[in-house]
């Protein structure tokens, strides 16, 4: 096994190489590009893949079967399918079957240009390197000429996303005790990303709709086509911002500055919302939005807990863990980056629901107006929740491309 993983692990590497060199202008300049076979077999195991794609899949297996792909709901009809799917920042989410029964989720990228191509890139290297029951993992991709696809496994209960403002928010499908599950689980997955493996990881797009959830509601922090890599020593980089507003730290969506720090704001608001119930940016009536910081902060500020409490829950709930989780919400989201908590504290915190942490506000930070203005609707669920890219707020592969100084000013 150990052998059959190193080998596995090369070609993934083999085959990233390939690909970031076209990416790069490097190579013969031979546009089309095959992922490397299996150097196990002729090429025979696998058959047609993915029933539209002549390039051969590469499928890395956790355990010791390979299985065969018959066919992916791609736009081809099947409209039941392509609902099941989920959907990510780049691409769309198809489904395909095991020869064994079970289902992948295959990731199609929504259009071929070099902003694309490098998050494809992007994310086949980082989960080339992830190893964690709280990160959703790659199980094979496809760099074809003409396309690009990243398979995972399939998650049965979607994203987070659809079960509080989606298709399944009325169902209530997440009660108090999974809501807590759900926040642990993100949690350690993060604090892998940050503490345990070398160079560290910065996700950059920590959203209820990169979480998805399996058959038994574990999390699975998911698409890490904006993630940055971190070397040993860096306190923060200066970068292109990428995102989605509501869940973006203000010094890295006002100023482009990225450090884990970031993403410990953005689990922050991720808290607020699994609590509450409520979008991180909620448009009011004439147009005005709200985040829901902002709207957290006075009823946090005067102790009355239980009024943050998604009212679909139905005053279900541990009030001890309330308190412990909203606090650890307010120290994520502090303006200043410095007095956040590190995501290994976040998670010892919230595994200590009876340590006292009193008196703790929320530092709301509002955006620029011209940021707002570049949010979409957060009412986008009334032209249906089932496409889950048009949910409030979503950048997408969207670059806010201007110059940032370190004072705001363009």
């Amino acid at each position: 096994m150990l052998c059959l993983f190193s080998v596995a692990i090369l070609l993934l590497a083999c085959s990233y190489w390939k690909l970031f060199q076209r990416l790069d202008g490097g190579g013969s300049g031979n546009t089309n590009l095959e992922a490397e076979p299996s150097s196990a077999s002729d090429g025979d195991d696998l058959a047609k893949p993915l029933s539209t794609i002549s390039e051969r899949v590469v499928v890395i297996m956790a355990g010791d079967e390979k299985p065969t792909f018959i066919g992916v709901a791609f736009g081809d009809g099947d409209e039941n399918n392509r609902k099941k799917g989920h959907e990510m920042n780049s691409g769309d989410m198809g489904m395909s079957k095991m020869v064994a029964g079970g289902l992948l989720a295959v990731k199609k990228l929504k259009a071929m240009n070099s902003k694309a191509e490098m998050e494809f890139a992007v994310e086949v290297e980082v989960l080339g390197r992830v190893r964690h029951k709280n990160l959703l993992g790659l199980r094979g991709y496809c760099a074809g000429s003409d396309q690009r696809l990243i398979v995972y496994d399939y998650m049965p209960n979607l994203s987070l996303l659809s079960h509080l403002h989606g298709q399944f928010a009325s169902d209530v499908h997440l009660d108090w005790k999974k809501r807590m599950n759900v926040i642990l689980g993100s949690a350690r997955g993060l604090c892998y990303l940050h503490h345990e493996v070398t160079p560290h990881i910065i996700h950059r797009d920590i959203k209820a709709s990169n979480v998805l959830l399996d058959s038994n509601f574990e999390p699975l922090v998911a698409d890490f086509g904006f993630a940055k890599l971190i070397p040993d020593g860096v306190s923060h980089m200066t970068t292109r911002v990428k995102g989605t507003l509501g869940y973006l730290a203000p010094e890295y969506a006002m100023w482009g500055k990225v450090s884990e720090s970031c993403d410990v704001y953005s689990f922050g608001i991720l808290l607020l919302e699994i609590v509450t119930g409520r979008k991180p940016i909620e448009k009011l009536p004439g147009g005005v939005k709200r985040t829901i910081t902002e709207w957290a902060e006075p009823l946090i500020a005067e102790g009355r807990f239980r009024e943050l409490v998604d009212p679909r829950l139905r005053g279900n709930f541990d009030e001890a863990q309330l308190r412990q989780t909203v606090n650890v919400a307010a120290l994520c989201v502090q303006g200043d980056p410095e007095k956040r908590p590190v995501m290994r504290e976040v998670v010892e915190l919230l595994n200590s629901p009876k340590s006292r942490m009193e008196g703790l506000r929320i530092h709301s930070v509002k955006y620029r107006k011209d940021l707002l203005e570049m949010d979409q609707n957060s009412d986008e669920e009334e032209k249906g929740m089932d496409n889950e890219s048009n949910v409030y707020g979503v950048f997408g592969a969207m670059e806010m491309k201007r110059n940032m100084r370190g004072d705001g000013r363009k």
